[in-house]
């Protein structure tokens, strides 16, 4: 993509003199954690794990160094031990704070990284819906969950092909948490594919913050009072992270507080959440915002 693209220009016009540096970073290959599959038996806790780094501000995960390939293995109960993800993902699906004994929704759940976090919180009890509109999406989680969970854990755990918004129309009050991890531009993606360069436009980020917006008025009917809900995505469009949350706080007002979030590694404070900006962290990018329902 060359300077005088309409894409490059108009984030050059949001971030200033912070965009070349972040529009290289978004070309990069992003860091990658190496998270344990707590729920499968482990045969050999060392194997795999002594050529990797673990943080200590997320536990259970190993940073994958550059240029090293990862071997996921079953275990005796046909488990995969090993799921391969962007570090501030693992973050957001724990800023949910998932219980025991919680009823979960992740309404756009697909490809299931962030579900199996959740899922391995409810290891004793509860339930969770990991819903996506998208039949290829859906088959994909499908798999991802049979790989990772144990069969008796999987009968709490309920694959759905809803549109998100129904869950708030047809189920109101009744989750204890919502994740949100909603449809977004993902330019990081926008960058790896000419088509998708050619149909940019800021038009459609527009498109994308109004049903952004719907889904997450719909997580707020479907969450109990006193709820948390987490609202995600992968964009660096400010009008798809703050900017939804800024409507929703203008049009709910007393029906909804925000919880500050933990930084963890390597996040910056936005004025409604937490980004994570490859050109600083080396991961992401993801931008979350915590929301609880008074």
């Amino acid at each position: 993509m060359n300077t005088s693209h309409p894409f490059y220009l108009h984030f050059q016009k949001v971030y200033g003199d912070r965009w070349p540096a972040l529009f290289e970073a978004l070309q990069k290959k992003e860091q990658q954690v190496a998270r344990k599959n707590l729920l499968a038996v482990s045969e050999d806790e060392g194997k795999v794990w002594k050529k990797f780094v673990e943080k200590s501000e997320l536990p259970n995960c190993y940073w994958v160094p550059e240029n090293e390939s990862v071997q996921t293995q079953r275990n005796s109960d046909e488990l995969l031990d090993i799921y391969v993800m962007d570090p501030a993902s693992v973050m957001v699906a724990r800023a949910l704070d998932v219980h025991d004994g919680d009823r979960v929704l992740d309404m756009c759940a697909a490809p299931g990284g962030k579900s199996l976090v959740l899922i391995e919180a409810l290891s004793n009890s509860g339930e969770i819906f990991c819903n996506d509109l998208s039949p290829e999406r859906r088959e994909r989680l499908k798999k991802v969950i049979q790989q990772y969970v144990p069969r008796t854990i999987r009968d709490r755990v309920w694959v759905t092909g809803k549109d998100g918004v129904q869950f708030g129309l047809k189920e109101a009050e009744s989750f204890d948490r919502v994740l949100l991890d909603a449809p977004c531009s993902g330019e990081r993606h926008i960058l790896e594919n000419t088509e998708a360069q050619e149909q940019w436009s800021p038009r459609r980020t527009e498109h994308l913050a109004s049903r952004q917006y719907s889904l997450l008025a719909a997580a707020l009917l479907a969450v109990k009072p006193g709820g948390r809900i987490v609202y995600s995505t992968c964009s660096i469009s400010p009008d798809e992270n703050d900017g939804v949350i800024k409507k929703l706080l203008k049009k709910k007002k007393d029906a909804v507080r925000l919880v500050q979030a933990d930084l963890g590694v390597g996040g910056e404070r936005t004025e409604f959440g937490v980004a994570y900006m490859p050109d600083t962290c080396g991961f992401g990018p993801l931008y979350f915002s915590i929301i609880e329902k008074t």
